[in-house]
This record gives structure tokens, C-alpha cells and sequence, in this order.
């Protein structure tokens, strides 16, 4: 009898321990579930957010603990990149989001239960060239990286038709697809031309003798050799500024490539120190400058931004995409094209300095995607030149030679395809 009540005791004292055991396992389970839910439920932290690039090209960072499944989409009325988060805690300093380059505005917030948003506001047409989420490789948590650059209205468009048909992903779109596109319908688009008058507001530019302020010159002249263009009714023309404002650099080259300008001609006057030396000069855009004068005058107008009190330092991103290169080749060779059939037409009108044709690293030339030169119209510092350069007559006639080498080099492009 003593036996059997061991035994039934011992049974008891082993129902007892499994149903502890199997109430512990439930109790430890629902904290997992708990805390699992918790994790679920506590939004992300977003924090550096970061911007680097000018009005051609920007990039945006922003880093985030945990993995961020982004959506995004554009809207126009302003150009804006929507880009909609999972919840997410934004920790960010107002001095990192000040405009800047191509964004104008940056804003997010709070969008509805479980869903955050982040607008980037742009200064015109843009394409999303990357949208990619990742992995830090120093340290945990993860980075959004977001690539803009500067495009026309109908690539803008074009962008949001295909929006339509899609849903906005973290797939970068392939750049085979991105560069050297041609328009859709390529033979009803007019051959464009932006024309660009040096300097402007607090940037005179060189300053002639008797007075006159290069900003002045090249306005009136880039002024006028439009109304001439125009008067053909063969192109699109425009002008980067059409008072007397500032302009950076890089504001100038996304004037052009969002017109999808098929050439771009900078108009300068400049002042060297030795007055006896005047005429016309055409540069193209080089890494090594021809001669000391040429690098001279590079430097003085690559310094516009400076002088202006708004130095921008651009991102200096290696281009290893083929592609990439080509384009740039290209359009290099039809940039010096062009200086040469212009040289040519100068050379029947106006004066042309010994070795008319020179090159530099001009920041305003630097369009991978668009031939581009800078016309030095003559020389502030000599007399003679400053006294043409105000010459109604002489600015005509001067219009009038870069008229025609503009009207052989898009003939010539027209036929070449």
C-alpha cells in the first residue's frame, strides 16, 4: 500500500512538473510574440541624410537602422520625387537638408498608420537614374542612395507615362537604357541651340577701357544672334539668362541638357594684359589646357561661382561605363566640329587672334551629352576690339557668321542621322 502511494505521488509530481514545464514554454512564447510585435511595430530611424552634386547631378544618402522597403513615384507642378517609407522616426538636422545644386526643397514626415514619406523637390525636369537600398559594409543598418540628374520635359514626361504603366521599385534602371536616347520622333524635333551670355548680376566679367562691363556685351549679342536664328523658323533657340542676373556654372549646362540642346554656345569678351593683342577665339572643352592663356581664362571663369560668394564642389565620380565614355567622345569630336566650321565663317567677318581654335577645362562645356563651345567675341582690353564689340553693325554682322556655321553643322547632323 505504502508502495503504490510512492508511485502515485511520484505520478502527480511529474503531471505537475510537465504542466509547469508546458505553461513556462506558453509564457516564454508569448514574450517572443510580444517582443516580435514590439520590433514589428517601432518604426525606423532615418538619420544623415546627406546631398552632393550641383544643378546637372545630385545624389542623395540617407541611412536607416533597419531595412527600408521603399516605393516611389514622380509628380510634376513642381518636378518632385515621392519616395514612401515604412514608418519611419526621422532624425535628421535642418543645415543637412538646405538646398542645393538640382533639389530645391527637401520634406517628409509622417504619412498615414505604418507609412512614412520623403519629397525631394527639383529645380526642373529630372530622371531617376538609381533608386538602390544598401547594406552598410562598416556597420549595421542600411542607406538609401538616390541619383538625380537634370533632363528635358519630354524625358520628364516620357518617365511618368511609364510610371503609369508600372509601379515605382528599387530597381535602378539599366544605363544602356538611360543614355543617348534618342526622342521618339526625331525627325519632327527642331535642331535646339541654348546660348549662353557670360557673367551677369554681381559677376561683370572683364571690364573694357572706356567702361563697358562684359555681362552687358554678352547679353546684347546673345540676345540678338537669337532673334536672328529665330527669324528662320529652322530652330528651337533659347538663352540661359535673358536679364541681368547670375547664373553658376552648372546652372547653365542644365539649362542646356533640359532643353536638350543639340549645341550650346557661351558667349564671352575677355581682357588680357597685353592690349596690343586682340580678335575672336573659339575654345572647346579639354582636360589640358592648349597654352598658359587658355588655362588663364579657364580659371578666371571657372572662378564665377567663387566670386559670386557660391563655390560648388561637384562630386568627382569616376565614369566607368562604356557607354558613358562614347557619348562623351562624341560629342567632344562634334564639338570641335563645329569650332572649326565656326572659325571658318569668323574668319570672313570679324578679326581672329593667331591659333583661333584653343581649348580648356571650361566647367560651362562640360556637358557629357551636348557640343559646346565658348566664342570670345574679342578683347575688352584693347580699344579697338571694345569699340566693335558695342558696334551694333559689327555684333550683326559677327551674328551672322556664327548664323551660317550653325546652319552647316545641323545640316550636317541632320544628314548623318
Amino acid at each position: 500500500m505504502h508502495f503504490e502511494s510512492m508511485r502515485t505521488r511520484q505520478a502527480a509530481r511529474k503531471i505537475s512538473l510537465r504542466g509547469a514545464a508546458r505553461g513556462l514554454m506558453l509564457a516564454m512564447f508569448m514574450v517572443f510574440q510580444a517582443a516580435l510585435s514590439l520590433a514589428e511595430a517601432a518604426p525606423l530611424e532615418a538619420r544623415d541624410f546627406k546631398m552632393a552634386g550641383d544643378a546637372t547631378r545630385m545624389r542623395v544618402v540617407l541611412n536607416f537602422d533597419g531595412e527600408p522597403n521603399p516605393q516611389w513615384l514622380l509628380l510634376r507642378a513642381p518636378h518632385r520625387l515621392v519616395v514612401d517609407l515604412p514608418d519611419t522616426k526621422f532624425l535628421l538636422h535642418p543645415d543637412d537638408l538646405k538646398a542645393g545644386g538640382l533639389v530645391k526643397d527637401v520634406r517628409y514626415g509622417h504619412l498615414q498608420e505604418g507609412k512614412s514619406r520623403l519629397i525631394l523637390t527639383s529645380k526642373g525636369p529630372f530622371t531617376v537614374e538609381r533608386l538602390d537600398v544598401l547594406k552598410n559594409e562598416d556597420g549595421p543598418g542600411y542607406r538609401l542612395v538616390v541619383d538625380l540628374v537634370a533632363a528635358s520635359d519630354r524625358q520628364f514626361e516620357e518617365a511618368l507615362a511609364e510610371q503609369s504603366q508600372t509601379t515605382g521599385a528599387t530597381v535602378a534602371t539599366p544605363k544602356s537604357d538611360r543614355l543617348g536616347k534618342a526622342p521618339a520622333d526625331d525627325a519632327a524635333r527642331p535642331f535646339t541651340i541654348v546660348i549662353d551670355p557670360g557673367h551677369g548680376g554681381i559677376d561683370g566679367g572683364a571690364k573694357g577701357g572706356s567702361g563697358t562691363e562684359e555681362k552687358t556685351i554678352t547679353l546684347a549679342f546673345a540676345l540678338e544672334l537669337k532673334a536672328k536664328l529665330a527669324s528662320t523658323g529652322k530652330y528651337e533657340v533659347h538663352v540661359t539668362r535673358e536679364k541681368d542676373e547670375f547664373l553658376r556654372l552648372d546652372e547653365r549646362v542644365r539649362i542646356a541638357r533640359q532643353h536638350e540642346a543639340d549645341l550650346f554656345i557661351s558667349i564671352h569678351a575677355d581682357t588680357i594684359r597685353l592690349k596690343g593683342i586682340r580678335g575672336a577665339t573659339v575654345y572647346t572643352v579639354s582636360d589640358k589646357a592648349s597654352d598658359e592663356e587658355a588655362e588663364a581664362l579657364a580659371i578666371r571663369e571657372n572662378l564665377s561661382d567663387q566670386l559670386a560668394g557660391m563655390e560648388i564642389e561637384g562630386e568627382k565620380q569616376e565614369v566607368a561605363d562604356i557607354l558613358v565614355d562614347l557619348i562623351r567622345r562624341e560629342t567632344h569630336n562634334f564639338s570641335i566640329r563645329f569650332a572649326r566650321s565656326l572659325i571658318g565663317e569668323l574668319s570672313n567677318t570679324v578679326g581672329l587672334i593667331n591659333n583661333p581654335h584653343r581649348f580648356a577645362g571650361f566647367k560651362v562645356l562640360k556637358a557629357p551629352d551636348v557640343p559646346s563651345v565658348l566664342v570670345e567675341l574679342g578683347y575688352m582690353s584693347n580699344p579697338k576690339d571694345e569699340a566693335q564689340l558695342r558696334d551694333p553693325d559689327w555684333r550683326g554682322k559677327a551674328a551672322t557668321s556664327i548664323s551660317n556655321a550653325i546652319a552647316d553643322f545641323a545640316a550636317a547632323r541632320s544628314a548623318g542621322g
